[in-house]
């Protein structure tokens, strides 16, 4: 099987045009350096600006920031921001560390909600706050007691003259506490097409935000968020030139279904980088333990391959809930059981002889609670399963 990364463990990227291939090339010569950096964040989570110079950050500003708000010099080939391009760059500059991708500024998830649902003025107003110096900005969706369900959101959006007023709470919001800038999904109605999407300035009054413990991936800097009367200019409601079923919960969801592939490339980037720590530090293995590490090496690549594919899926705007969460539930699986094997043929004392390899099993097992449980996951593809439709086809696939 062809290899798409140069050697022979890292494989299932076949169909990936060269374009492509060489812009993964490009963000593997990066992204060892994040290797640092995950190590720095690991001991200190705000240390992230000791290291924004680094030319992997400015790969994170091209795939965060559309094309016509770019500003600079690019690092790598400039590309389009596809779903596809997203998941090359995320899964290969996550061999480096996906701890530093999480840490660092830029708009992150808000990219696809105010590109989508944002009118020029709003989008220029965003994405020049977020160009103008390094800006964090948060992605807020999580509540306490709801977890991710978009349509059961309570945080209330209270009109107050020509403005609103948000009030309630969002919980596990990745940068929520240190952010400059945030979107906001609320309810101004009962019913789905009641949710707003607001961009939110987290200097305002009203606006706390609190760090939560973290035991993987510290330098996403897990937050709690509380909203006691925060105001929200009328001019920063997104798509109030659109009709109410195309506006919040539209953009949340086009958010999410298009950044979960990329969640598992991270995932499979740092897997990866975990069997080849193996390979590194045990080259010569019995015969029934190398069978064991090329048996995980062929599902890595079978979930790669899938990956790839959903995310065409989706640039074709032909969306499959139900294979995408396949690949998410795959990957922190994966995940999983390559640190256990590392740490398994590495020896007894392999987590306390290998810091990387310890952190690394930390860090893969975060992923499991991003964008939804396995469990979740599981339910999904039994009802694609159930509905024939887990595998698309292009003419009756929901499209954005």
């Amino acid at each position: 099987m062809t290899s798409l990364m140069g050697h022979d463990v890292e494989r299932g990227g076949e169909a990936l045009a060269e374009p492509l291939r060489r812009l993964h090339s490009q963000c593997r010569e990066v992204s060892p350096m994040f290797r640092e950096v995950g190590i720095a964040l690991d001991r200190d989570p705000d240390s992230i600006r000791d290291f924004l110079h680094l030319p992997a950050f400015g790969v994170l500003s091209q795939i965060f920031t559309p094309p016509e708000f770019q500003t600079g010099d690019p690092v790598v080939d400039p590309f389009d921001p596809t779903c596809t391009a997203l998941c090359v760059v995320l899964e290969a500059l996550s061999h480096g560390d996906p701890g530093a991708i999480l840490a660092g500024p830029g708009a992150g998830l808000c990219r696809d909600v105010v590109r989508e649902l944002g009118d020029e003025g709003q989008k220029e107003s965003f994405f020049g706050q977020v160009n103008d110096g390094p800006k964090w900005t948060f992605f807020g969706l999580t509540e306490p007691g709801k977890g991710s369900a978009a349509l059961e959101l309570e945080t209330r959006l209270v009109p107050d003259g020509d403005d609103w007023l948000l009030y309630g709470e969002k919980k596990y919001i990745g940068n929520g506490a240190r952010a400059q800038l945030g979107v906001v999904f609320c309810r101004r109605a009962p019913g789905p097409w009641g949710i707003e999407a607001v961009v939110v300035d987290p200097s305002a009054e009203g606006f706390t935000g609190e760090l939560l413990p973290m035991i993987g991936l510290r330098g996403a800097r897990i937050s709690h968020l509380k909203f006691d009367g925060v105001r929200i200019p009328a001019e920063r409601v997104l798509g109030k030139h659109r009709p109410p079923s195309r506006r919040g919960i539209y953009g949340a969801l086009h958010a999410l279904l298009r950044f979960r592939p990329g969640l598992g490339a991270m995932t499979l980037g740092l897997t990866q980088a975990a069997v080849d720590y193996l390979a590194e530090h045990r080259p010569v293995l019995p015969k029934a333990d190398q069978l064991r590490v090329d048996a995980l090496n062929d599902r890595i690549a079978a979930v790669r391959r899938l990956m790839y594919e959903v995310a065409a899926d989706v640039d074709r705007n032909v969306v499959n809930a139900h294979r995408i969460g396949t690949v998410k539930m795959r990957a922190a699986q994966l995940g999983e059981q390559a640190t256990i094997l590392a740490a398994e043929l590495l020896g007894p004392a392999s987590l306390v002889e290998h810091p990387w390899l310890e952190k690394a099993y930390r860090d893969l097992r975060a992923f499991e609670f991003m964008e939804g449980t396995s469990n979740l996951h599981r339910l999904s593809v039994f009802q694609g399963l159930l509905k024939s439709d887990y595998f698309p086809v292009d003419v009756d696939a929901p499209r954005y």
